[in-house]
Formats: structure tokens, C-alpha cells, sequence
């Protein structure tokens, strides 16, 4: 099997990741139909799930806190049996419809370090995302808790801000932080959520690709409300568009 093609989209909070994932896997599924694409929902608020239209039952955090609590009941050898049952368990977690699996991390850690635990689940997603042809993760606010939580290795970082001076010098600090904290082979912004198109020159990106400039989407809007999934989303969109022109320019389709 062909090396996995892992994407994350990473910026600021209420810039849109979270859609933008969604139509990632969408433009996927639809793209390589024969292909197995993993979507991972780093994002603790687990916005992914409605946006796909699945139902999440079990987290990675649900795995980690049944460990925990058992070890802090004392039992060591329930903890430890437990542990090596949570790759089963991960599996179990998955929810798969179609050539789509998704898996949502959960809350953020508690308080208490369990370095080990922690460590061996963030290799076992690594082990399931070796299954897959591509892993789209929308991950939270920054890019250390797609390091520590998830994964340290992905092969497309893509950038997602709005137009404000504030959300694109969020994206170049979480681009100058990924170079220290997680490998990548290629990177991209993605501007969403633009009120004037005829600005979109003017967009300060620090020298970073811009992949697509993408109007304000009353038709994603309207969805969101309605509680329906990209799936139902019509393929001219703004931001179904805009989302193909930027997986284009870096190579995905």
C-alpha cells in the first residue's frame, strides 16, 4: 500500500476548520471512491461528526478515562489488562459508512499526567492511520494538541484563517511553531469566510501559498442551521468550490 496521506487543517477558532474538513473528506470520498479515508476529530468540541452526519458513541478520551479510573481505583492489573485492550477498543470507536471511517479524540486531557497512556493511544491512531489512503484531522485551535493528542508526523499542514490581521497572524504563528513541533511536506492557506473577493490580493499570508480565497457561504450557512451534512451541500457552493481549488493547487485531486 502507497504511503498514507495525512492532512490537517489548523488555525485560530471560528474561522471554519471544522467545514472545511468536512468538504475535505467529501471531495475525497467523491474523488477515490475506491479509496479508504479516515476522518479524525481532534477538535473536543466534535463539530466533525454533525458535519460528516454521523453519530459518535465512543472517544479516544472515553478509552484514556476508563484506564485512568481504574488506576485510580488501585487496580493495577485491570489497568494494565485494560491497556492492552485499547487498540480493540479504538477500533471499536470508529464509525464507518462507506470508503468514510471517523474517530473523535474527545475532551482535552484531564488534570494528572499519564504520559505512557497518553503516548501508546496517540500510536495506536498512528497504527489505525496506517490503514488508510488519507487521514483528514480537524484539529483544535493551534497545533501542539494535533502533536501531543494525535499525530507528529502529517504531509499536508493547510492553514485556514478569515480575512482579519489577527486570524492571519494566528496561522503564521501556528506555521512557525509546526516547524518546530511537527513534520510536514507541504503547507497552504486557505482564506475563508471572505466578506469583499476584491480584497483578496491585498491578503497579507507571510509568504505562505495562498490555495483559495473563499466568499462567505450563505448556502454552508443555511446547512449548519438545518443540522444537515456537506453530503447535502450542492457541488457549485462557495465553499465546495473553493475547497476543490485548494485541494487541487496542493496536489490532493
Amino acid at each position: 500500500m502507497d504511503k498514507t496521506t495525512i492532512i490537517a487543517l489548523v488555525g485560530k477558532g471560528g474561522v471554519g476548520k471544522t467545514s472545511l474538513s468536512a468538504v475535505t473528506v467529501r471531495l475525497l470520498a467523491e474523488n477515490y471512491p475506491d479509496k479508504k479515508i479516515l476522518a479524525i476529530d481532534a477538535d473536543p468540541a466534535v463539530g466533525l461528526s454533525t458535519a460528516l452526519g454521523v453519530e459518535v458513541t465512543s472517544t479516544v478520551d472515553d478509552i484514556r478515562k476508563s484506564f485512568v479510573q481504574t488506576v485510580e481505583n488501585g487496580n493495577q492489573n485491570a489497568a494494565i489488562e485494560l491497556l492492552g485492550e485499547a487498540k480493540y477498543q479504538m477500533f471499536d470507536a470508529l464509525v464507518e459508512n462507506d470508503n468514510v471511517s471517523f474517530l473523535a479524540i474527545g475532551r482535552p486531557e484531564s488534570a494528572g499526567c499519564y504520559c505512557k497512556v497518553n503516548a501508546y493511544l496517540k500510536e495506536i491512531i498512528s497504527m489505525i492511520a496506517d490503514n488508510f489512503d488519507f487521514v483528514v484531522i480537524d484539529g483544535e485551535a493551534g497545533i501542539e494538541q494535533v502533536n501531543r493528542r494525535v499525530m507528529e508526523k502529517v504531509t499536508h499542514l493547510l492553514l485556514v484563517s478569515d480575512a482579519s490581521r489577527k486570524g492571519l497572524q494566528v496561522i503564521k504563528t501556528i506555521h512557525d511553531v509546526a516547524n518546530e513541533l511537527v513534520m510536514f511536506e507541504k503547507t497552504g492557506v486557505i482564506v475563508n469566510r471572505m466578506p469583499d473577493m476584491s480584497l483578496a490580493d491585498s491578503l497579507d499570508t507571510s509568504g505562505l501559498e495562498l490555495l483559495a480565497c473563499i466568499p462567505d457561504d450563505r448556502d454552508m450557512a443555511l446547512n449548519d442551521m438545518k443540522g444537515d451534512s456537506v453530503f447535502a451541500l450542492d457541488e457549485n457552493s462557495a465553499v465546495v468550490q473553493g475547497t476543490k481549488q485548494a485541494l487541487s493547487k496542493i496536489g490532493m485531486i
